[in-house]
């Protein structure tokens, strides 16, 4: 039977209120007050799907707003020193912070809570006049005949689970836009069927994931170091598994602590949730949460392609911006400025092509002139060196970031879809994981 529903018309319609969506929005209205915009996030609250902890660069926050200290922005805690660490099964090696490239140098960048930057952002954008609509997942792509995007459809409410519809059924929203914007975060699924539909993964890398996954804790004073920003590599992952860890001493004697593994590891009784636990067993990692308690945690899917998998961001009606796109650079571990920097470019060229009837294909050209695509560029041989497994890599790094800041004459492909790298199960050596103990180590079911 046909639903009858309601429809609403903007402007611009943006799916997700992430980092890059709200600064798409701020800068929309930073430059046409008159432009009708409206934002669509699935989570209860603006920054409920974001997980929580974060190295921030300011860049492109110091271009949206200036004043954003005088405005009181959630960033306060300054990185003041670093570590770097290679462990072995028991005892670590520090490798020197001025050896490292300046890609993954932290000075001047700051350890926040992302989802409390977006909470702030979302009152910036709604003081200028965008609005906020949280609770809403944006369920489907409208298309006109001409298969132009014209808006989305929000969810269904009151579906049981065989999909009858329950007395409290409530039909989705049409919600039509001149322009709709896709800032879902990784692997979006309204930006997979776009990147599907439009072919705009055509002649590109096959894109790359990593699964990160993080935990808050308060600890002891005495074990706290508020501005200490440290990484490892090596244990307990082998060297032909990507992978790494980060621990950020927050304010408030909180600690982030996570661990990222790239999903094209080849074992395929690795799991990636117990390196994470077992990564807390080491010595160094451990006494810094003796006598601490877990308060969050939680995993986040990661974009790790970077320039090589980028796809097309534009198509007809549409851009497709920040990790939905995948403008993460992996070597510093960070994607909310570049995700913002994207959104601001999205801007510009949307408010063009209302005013001015400029194609959303000059989206490309303003990102390719920006910095945002310089820096990606320089990390772009970096994530698929590791395909040589641990040395080799950190070797030709050293290489390409510090003697060559990033501007070697070649380009290194991703040469397999993360899936590829898996060996058959009767070829493969089991992993006998350590039991939980409940204190530093903990079930998935408790996760």
């Amino acid at each position: 039977m046909d639903i009858q529903r309601e429809s609403m018309e903007y402007d611009v319609v943006i799916v997700g209120a992430g980092p890059a969506g709200l600064a798409t929005s701020i800068k929309l209205k930073q430059i046409n007050p008159d432009l009708n915009v409206c934002i669509l996030e699935k989570g209860s609250e603006v920054g409920a799907h974001i997980l929580s902890g974060n190295v921030f660069e300011t860049r492109a926050l110091d271009e949206l707003i200036p004043n954003w200290k005088e405005k009181n922005a959630p960033i306060k805690t300054k990185v003041k020193k670093e570590k770097f660490l290679f462990l072995s099964k028991k005892n670590s090696l520090s490798w020197p912070t001025w050896l490292l490239p300046n890609v993954q140098k932290n000075h001047k960048n700051y350890i926040i809570s992302l989802a409390n930057l977006c909470r702030w952002l979302s009152t910036q954008a709604e003081d200028l006049g965008v609005e906020i609509f949280p609770g809403f997942a944006a369920s489907n792509i409208i298309y006109d005949d001409e298969k132009k995007i014209v808006g989305v459809q929000t969810g269904d409410m009151g579906i049981d689970k065989d999909g009858n519809h329950k007395d409290s059924f409530e039909p989705g929203l049409n919600i039509f836009a001149k322009v709709t914007v896709l800032s879902e975060g990784c692997r979006g699924h309204l930006g997979k069927e776009v990147i599907s539909k439009f072919k705009l993964n055509e002649n590109k890398s096959p894109q790359q994931y990593g699964i990160g996954f993080k935990e808050i804790w308060e600890i002891p004073e005495d074990q706290h170091d508020e501005g200490m920003v440290m990484h490892t590599a090596g244990w307990p992952l082998d060297n032909s598994t990507y992978g790494g860890s980060f621990c950020y001493h927050a304010e408030k004697n909180q600690v982030y602590i996570g661990y990222v593994i790239g999903l094209d590891y080849q074992n395929p009784y690795l799991s990636p949730y117990d390196e994470f636990q077992r990564f807390k067993t080491h010595p160094v990692i451990s006494k810094i949460f003796k006598n601490g308690k877990r308060i969050s945690y939680g995993a986040r899917a990661l974009i790790e392609g970077g320039l090589q998998s980028l796809p097309t961001m534009h198509m007809p009606g549409a851009l497709i911006i920040g990790c939905d796109a995948g403008t993460l650079n992996m070597p510093k571990i960070k994607g909310s400025h570049t995700a913002m920097k994207s959104g601001m470019i999205a801007a510009e060229t949307i408010n063009d092509f209302i005013t001015k009837k400029t194609p959303l294909s000059e989206y490309e050209n303003r990102f390719k002139k920006s910095w945002v695509y310089n820096e990606l560029y320089k990390a772009r041989n970096v994530k698929p060196s590791f395909q040589w497994s641990l040395i080799p890599a950190i070797i030709f790094t050293g290489i390409d970031q510090i003697f060559f800041r990033g501007y070697l004459p070649f380009t290194l492909k991703h040469a397999h879809a993360d899936h590829e790298t898996l060996m058959p199960a009767n070829k493969a050596q089991q992993i006998e994981y350590p039991k939980y103990d409940g204190e530093l180590t903990f079930d998935k079911t408790s996760s």
